[in-house]
């Protein structure tokens, strides 16, 4: 056994290209390899901004050798009458390079037929590397791919070189001109030559020696230890830590194939910039990273990752610092701009930013936004609604603003500044900012009532404008983002404890569309059902028994923390193994007295101790889980009713349902359908039966 490796040498590819670039290399090899059974052990794939490197350990020089049963004509196709080989048998016999008689009579469900078993030897692995690695940079898929020069294939970006060795030995094979080879490039500017590697250990040693740190994770690792390396150097600086964004160390580790760090400042008048705005410079546009004090504020420095050590650090700071200097300078500009007039004055505007092409303009929604935010602030908190009812006015008239214009990402960051120097309330300002909480899934939620109320208010516009002229996602299409925008009500709802009636919002909120969409009573239902399974998915994919969340889910959606409360209960009632068998005792409840609801029940017209007990013991329930379920103690609830088991079980096993006599038959329906409508009033606990 020996190691494989694997470098396709490139032009930078884009940094956000990279990880699943290695993801579908690792998946791509390791499935033909099963598919040739070619055995092997670790496959690691690493890479920097010109490279993806495959390197496969102890892996077989041969395929696995196999038995092949071929099943060919059956034997009364395969025979004539005088017991000869007919044409059938001889022709598979010759498409499979044998004689006839070679093949054997086996027997299969389908009867007897002939069967060609022979042993197949593996083939060298070698034979069968062209063709594997060849593929792989073929079927490699990007976001945007080009076909450079004369090439007929499309490519993330031209390649350079192609490596290709079984432990020392080449593999040859050639893509679009490019013969593989053993050698690989070094770094672009400090190494910029080809260097001839013997195998795996030789190729890391070159590479590391050539400034090229392949491997991702310990390249991530020296772009942190860089950046704060080169904080400590800048005295201007001190007291101040490296503000560390997660995604950011991704995205410059894959910038770079040997990190150095630089520590530059910039003039303390652009501290008057909104925070996020001088994040959002130096992150976005330029992968700085921001440096804080003690308490979290910023300082006015930064810190850059080259790719490249210089003779003079100084020129490369300078460099760098005037670069963001140009930035922040237009971004002050754009700021005080923007401060010479007031939010409510740019509000007027709306009128000439559309919302939707059938949904009309962004100054009609925040007309639909006053009136909504009142009605579910009336729902979850009245003290509110004068200040979520002025920040509805307000939250989209930074859209109009310079700032914004330059800094999409900024949206209701820049509205809460601009809210701020207009002198409204803190409420209203927060609000602002928050209504476009959360932006992205497992993102912070609003904090306020006035935050949450717009946020919903938002959402929900959006969702049902939609749904009202018929933009339904539909598989993996969702242009609007209908999904991400229903999961972040629901989430919404669920930590604020927010308790109302998800029909009625909709409906009223589809109401405030006018003649502008389909407001009918289907459209609310599919809205409803579309959350629904949004919601379900939510909880399941959280790791909820979907059993639970089934049965909860089923009889009531409308109040979503109503239906959380349900689900919990069930969930935990679950554990007791009593449960169990009393849900299996509803779902033949409910299949037995099918679509009977009468619950009158005549106990003169019982005939068995058994269905006695169990009206008795019903009865006296009824009321106590009646009362639990209507304060939502529903653990309680199910508790009480886990008391029916035994009764229920000796009515199954003493009492006929079905009687002769059509009275008698009724009454115990009717008992049973009353025992099926007090489980119900906490959930279908059949589900878990399902």
């Amino acid at each position: 056994m020996r190691d494989l490796l694997f470098e396709i040498g490139t032009e930078e590819i884009p940094a956000g290209y990279l990880q699943p670039a290695y993801r579908q290399i690792s998946e791509k090899f390791t499935r033909k390899a099963k598919e040739l059974r070619i055995a092997h052990k670790e496959v690691k794939v690493m890479g920097t901004p010109r490279r993806l490197t495959l390197i496969v350990s102890d892996v077989a020089e041969t395929q696995e050798d196999i038995t092949e049963e071929l099943l060919g004509p059956s034997k009364s196709a395969a025979y004539d009458d005088a017991g000869n080989y007919t044409k059938a048998a001889q022709g598979f016999a010759g498409s499979k390079g044998v004689d006839v008689s070679a093949l054997q009579i086996v027997t299969t469900p389908k009867g007897e037929y002939l069967m060609l078993i022979r042993e197949v030897k593996g083939r060298d692995s070698m034979e069968l590397f062209p063709e594997i690695l060849g593929e792989i940079i073929n079927e490699l898929s990007f976001p945007k791919s080009m076909k450079w020069g004369a090439n007929k294939l499309a490519f993330v970006r031209p390649i350079q070189w192609i490596l290709a060795l079984y432990g020392d030995q080449i593999i040859e094979f050639e893509h679009e001109g490019i013969v593989s080879s053993n050698t690989t490039g070094g770094h672009r500017f400090h190494a910029n030559t080809k260097f001839t590697v013997n195998g795996v250990a030789s190729y890391l040693e070159t590479l590391e020696k050539s400034h090229v740190i392949i491997d991702p994770v310990k390249r991530r690792a020296m772009v942190v230890k860089e950046i704060n390396a080169a904080l400590k150097d800048n005295n201007l600086l001190a007291g101040g830590s490296v503000a560390i964004d997660e995604d950011l160390v991704d995205t410059v580790t894959n910038l770079v194939e040997s990190p150095v760090g630089v520590c530059g400042t910039f003039d303390e008048k652009f501290l008057q910039l909104v925070p996020e705005v001088l994040i959002t410079s130096m992150r976005e546009h330029q992968k700085y990273f921001p440096v804080v004090n003690s308490a979290g504020r910023l300082m006015p420095g930064f810190i850059a990752v080259n790719n490249t050590t210089v003779n003079n650090p100084d020129v490369t700071r300078k460099g760098h610092q005037r670069v963001l200097r140009a930035r922040l300078e237009d971004a002050l500009f754009f700021y005080n701009g923007d401060l010479k007039v007031p939010l409510e004055e740019r509000v007027k505007g709306l009128d000439g930013i559309i919302f939707q092409a059938k949904l009309g303009t962004m100054l009609e929604k925040k007309d639909r936004l006053v009136k909504l935010v009142r009605i579910i602030a009336e729902k979850v908190n009245p003290a509110c609604i004068s200040d979520v009812s002025r920040a509805a006015l307000l939250c989209k008239g930074d859209l109009l603003s310079d700032m914004v214009g330059e800094f999409p990402s900024l949206q209701g960051i820049m509205g809460a500044a601009y809210a701020t120097n207009d002198k409204e309330n803190n409420e209203v300002v927060l609000a602002i900012k928050e209504h476009y909480m959360p932006k992205r899934s497992g993102a912070e939620l609003p904090s306020s009532d006035t935050g949450a109320v717009l946020a919903l208010a938002d959402r929900i516009d959006s969702l049902v404008g939609c749904f009202g002229i018929g933009l339904v996602p539909t598989g993996t299409a969702d242009p609007f983002g209908l999904r991400r925008i229903t999961l972040a009500i629901l989430h919404i709802i669920e930590e604020k404890g927010y308790r109302f009636s998800l029909k009625e919002i909709v409906s009223k909120a589809l109401a405030l569309y006018g003649d502008k969409v389909d407001g009918s009573a289907d459209t609310v239902q599919t809205i409803l059902g579309f959350m629904e399974g949004r919601f379900k998915h939510d909880r399941t994919a959280k790791g909820e028994s979907a059993g639970a969340v089934e049965a909860g889910v089923s009889i009531c959606f409308d109040d979503v923390n109503d239906c959380l409360s349900r689900i919990s209960a069930m969930a935990e009632i679950y554990k007791e193994p009593a449960f169990a068998v009393l849900a299996s005792s509803y779902k033949r409840i409910r299949n037995i007295i099918k679509n009977n609801r009468d619950t009158t029940v005549s106990e003169s017209l019982f005939e068995d101790e058994a269905e006695k007990n169990l009206f008795s013991l019903y009865s006296s329930l009824s009321p106590k889980i009646s009362e639990l379920v209507d304060a939502g103690e529903y653990y309680k609830a199910l508790t009480l009713m886990l008391e029916m088991k035994e009764p229920v079980d000796r009515f199954f096993d003493k009492v006929m349902v079905m009687a002769d006599d059509p009275a008698i038959k009724q009454n115990r329906l009717n008992l049973l359908s009353g025992l099926g409508d007090l489980i119900l009033q906490v959930g279908d606990i059949s589900k878990f039966q399902d």
